[in-house]
This record gives C-alpha cells, sequence and structure tokens, in this order.
C-alpha cells in the first residue's frame, strides 16, 4: 500500500502530549536557531466554537428591538449592563474583568488601559449557519470553500517566514487536543493539549543523553537515538521515522526548557480562570514569554446556546466571564510584552435576534470579535447611532443581524498593522481577498482599530 510522504507525517503523534510534529525542517524547534531579525510581534487567538450571541454580549441598547418583545428571558436591562462610553451599546455585566481593558477616561471616563476594540457585526458574503462549514471558513479564511485544509493563519506565518527554514525556528503552536485548521498546512506546526505533559519527572532517563563517543555505544534514549545517523537505509519510510524522532526530540527539549521545573507564577496580579480554558491561557503566556513563538491558538467551545441560554447566570454568561477573566489576565501578565501583543476572538456565526422557545437562541449571521493589546485603539465598532440602521437586528431575512465588516478585513488589518505584512500579500493568506473586496467594498472598509 503506498502512502504519501504528507499523510505519513500526520499520523504520528506523541500520545502524552498530543503533538503533532511539523517535519518541514529538523532544526523547527530549535529556539537557539531563531533569526535576529524574526519580529517580535505576538498574536493569541481564541476560537470560541458554537457560535457566539454577539447581541446579548455587546448589548445595542439603542435599538428598541432589543426588549422584552424580543428577548423574553435573556433581555438585560439597562442598569444591569455595563456601559461602553458611546451612548448606544452596553457590554454584557459578565464581562466587568474585561472593562480594565476597554476603559479610558476619554471613552468611557474610567481610568484604563483603553486598548480593547469591540468589533459588532463581522462575517462574511454568503454566510453559512452549518458549524462544520462556517468553522471551516473562518479558519482556511477561504468562505464558500469546503476542501481546502490549510489555515490562514499558517499561510501568513510561511509567507513571511519560510517555516521549512531551520533558522526560523518555533514559531507558533496549538493548545487543542485537536489540530486547529487555522494553523494547519504542509509544513506542520506543533499542536499539544499541554505543555505541561512533556515535563518528565524522569527526563534523563526517559530523553536519554546524546553520544559523546565517535561510534556513539554510549547514546541513550530518544536523545541518543535520534542524533546518530539512520541505519538501514532500504527500510520503507526509514528517514521520515527518523526525521518524525529528530523533531519530537528537539520538542520535547524546547517545551521541557519553557516550563521548567518549578510552577509557572502569573505576573502583575494576574488570575486566570480556574479550568482548562485558564490553564491553557496561562501556559499560551509561559510560552509567549520563555520561547520565540508569535503565534499561539486555542479554543474554548460551549457557545451553542440553543436552551436554557442564560441571561446574568447560566453557559453563556458563564463563558463570557471566562473569556473576560482570560483577556485581564492576559494584559497583566504580559505586561512587558503588551505593545507587542494581539489577543483576537473568533466565531462561526452570531445567534437569532429573536430567542426560541426553548429560552435560547438559535444559529444566525454576525457576531462579534475583541482584540486587546497594546497598539489597540480601544472603542466599540460597527455599533453605535452612525453605523447602526433601524430594524439592524432584522435585517437579514427578518431574522438575523447581517455582518457590517468581513473577517477577513479585520485579519488584514492585524496582518498589516500589528505584524507590518505587505498589504499585496493578501490574495497569498486569505485567497480572493482582493475579489471579495471588489465585490463588497464596504465589507471591507478599515475598522481603524490598530495604531502604528
Amino acid at each position: 500500500m503506498s502512502i504519501s510522504r504528507r499523510r505519513f507525517i500526520q499520523s504520528l503523534s506523541c500520545s502524552g502530549g498530543a503533538l503533532s510534529l511539523g517535519l518541514g525542517s529538523m532544526g523547527l524547534f530549535q529556539r537557539q536557531a531563531l533569526a535576529a531579525e524574526q519580529s517580535p510581534k505576538k498574536m493569541v487567538f481564541i476560537f470560541q466554537e458554537g457560535g457566539n450571541d454577539g447581541i446579548n454580549t455587546i448589548i445595542p441598547r439603542g435599538d428598541s428591538d432589543y426588549s422584552l418583545r424580543t428577548r423574553p428571558t435573556l433581555f438585560i436591562p439597562e442598569e444591569e449592563a455595563l456601559d461602553s462610553g458611546n451612548g448606544f451599546a452596553q457590554f454584557h455585566p459578565s464581562l466587568a474583568p474585561m472593562m480594565e481593558l476597554y476603559n479610558r477616561s476619554s471613552l468611557n471616563g474610567q481610568n484604563g488601559l483603553g486598548n480593547l476594540a469591540v468589533l459588532h457585526r463581522i462575517g462574511y458574503e454568503g454566510q453559512s449557519r452549518s458549524h462544520f462549514d462556517s468553522q471551516h471558513y473562518w479558519q482556511n479564511g477561504i468562505p464558500g470553500d469546503t476542501e481546502t485544509e490549510e489555515g490562514f493563519i499558517y499561510r501568513r506565518l510561511n509567507a513571511a517566514l519560510d517555516l521549512g527554514a531551520a533558522e526560523t525556528g518555533i514559531v507558533a503552536a496549538g493548545l487543542s487536543s485537536a489540530q486547529l485548521l487555522a494553523l494547519k498546512g504542509e509544513k506542520l506546526i506543533p499542536n499539544f493539549s499541554s505543555a505541561r505533559d512533556f515535563n518528565f519527572p524522569s527526563g534523563e532517563k526517559f530523553l536519554g543523553i546524546e553520544p559523546r563517543r565517535p561510534d556513539g555505544l554510549d547514546a541513550r534514549g530518544i536523545r541518543g537515538l535520534f542524533a546518530l545517523p539512520p541505519g538501514k537505509a532500504n527500510r520503507p519510510y526509514n528517514s521520515l521515522v527518523y526525521q518524525a524522532g529528530q523533531s519530537l526530540s528537539s520538542t520535547i527539549n524546547v517545551i521541557q526548557e519553557a516550563v521548567g521545573d518549578d510552577a509557572y507564577l502569573p505576573e502583575n496580579g494576574a488570575v486566570y480562570p480556574e479550568n482548562r480554558f485558564g490553564r491553557k491561557l496561562m501556559e499560551a503566556a509561559l510560552l509567549l514569554k520563555r520561547t520565540e513563538m508569535q503565534v499561539i491558538g486555542l479554543q474554548i467551545g460551549g457557545w451553542d446556546t440553543h436552551q436554557s441560554q442564560g441571561r446574568v447566570s447560566g453557559s453563556h454568561p458563564r463563558l463570557l466571564g471566562d473569556v473576560a477573566q482570560g483577556f485581564q489576565a492576559l494584559a497583566r501578565d504580559l505586561k512587558e510584552q503588551w505593545d507587542d501583543t494581539i489577543i483576537v476572538t473568533m466565531t462561526e456565526f452570531g445567534r437569532t435576534s429573536r430567542e426560541n422557545g426553548s429560552r435560547g437562541t438559535d444559529h444566525a449571521e454576525s457576531s462579534v470579535m475583541f482584540v486587546a493589546g497594546g497598539k489597540v485603539n480601544g472603542g466599540v465598532y460597527n455599533c453605535d447611532e452612525t453605523t447602526w440602521e433601524e430594524n439592524a437586528m432584522f435585517s437579514e431575512r427578518d431574522r438575523y443581524l447581517a455582518a457590517r465588516t468581513d473577517f477577513r478585513s479585520v485579519f488584514g488589518e492585524i496582518f498589516e498593522h500589528h505584524f507590518g505584512d505587505d498589504r499585496q500579500k493578501m490574495d497569498e493568506i486569505m485567497p480572493g481577498y482582493s475579489i471579495a473586496k471588489i465585490d463588497n467594498p464596504s465589507s471591507f472598509q478599515s475598522l481603524g482599530f490598530l495604531r502604528a
């Protein structure tokens, strides 16, 4: 039976850490080989799986359709919500920890960092209300294409850095039990459920030692085995197995070095959510501080709130609280890197403007993105008197909130103004970008949420 090189590589994993290996270069995970000219800019992206209810996340208080009539059990009274300062939008009360990033005296009269941008009405033309399809489009960057199994963030990294070059080093990772499509490509990026899984207590016994003798007879364990030249040259896939072992050994070395023997202590009073999501965020901060990673991706599920969604308590408010606390913790913990950092959320679609009979909401169109970082112009975008037209909540099929900005335009702004990418590369990163921009120019108008 024949098998492609890529399929063979994709089948290799380390069960202890759910590790997917990138074998474009034997030196891919060698931290010390990172090129000096590589960008210091960082990004953490968080995919909210299930479709977040953007209307109860950032409340369009100025829209008369937001009422007990349309949301009898989900409606949040004005006095319970948090003020945005623009006279139109309010924050769900569970987002209180996030206000530390949003507040600015000139914006809402409160002191804070002033660099949280809330982007409402984000989606794409021809919105799919299928979880599978829309998650695919958001992560491969090509709405309408369910076949391409390559992520747009992977493309951006590979175009900027050449992931196959040894000097590139370790630049990205997915903290997930399953590989994130946004980071998926021919030159695979590591994906593991927990960096702590690689902190073996019997490190030298398990990993072994590299050979010091010319004949290699003193080599031990993984380090020793894959530091030696491959044997039995005629064995099928011998070289691939050898490369896999070398990458596995290097990966474990880098992660062990980052994790260390001591418990990680967040800085500046950062407190992460006490759950799996919070632990992954804390590991993201650890890796951004102790390695040369530029991009880390993770997921948080549970946003498919068809029933018992919850008003100020329940599943949806609890998830909002976790995200808000996570943003606050990252901003504090990454204070020294904050000017070079962006945190961004994604979700496949929003929820229906009218709640259903099960005290929940169903699949719909646009939703909200949060973008935070030291160079972010804080504020609420696409949810004020000038951008929210009459009957906007039911502007699509008399049921949904129509998108006003394409998510590709948002990432185009991040790539260009945060990472410094050439705008001419957007079609390489997100195929069809220019055509979509010509077809829907208003959806690709820059929101201006980033400053130089």
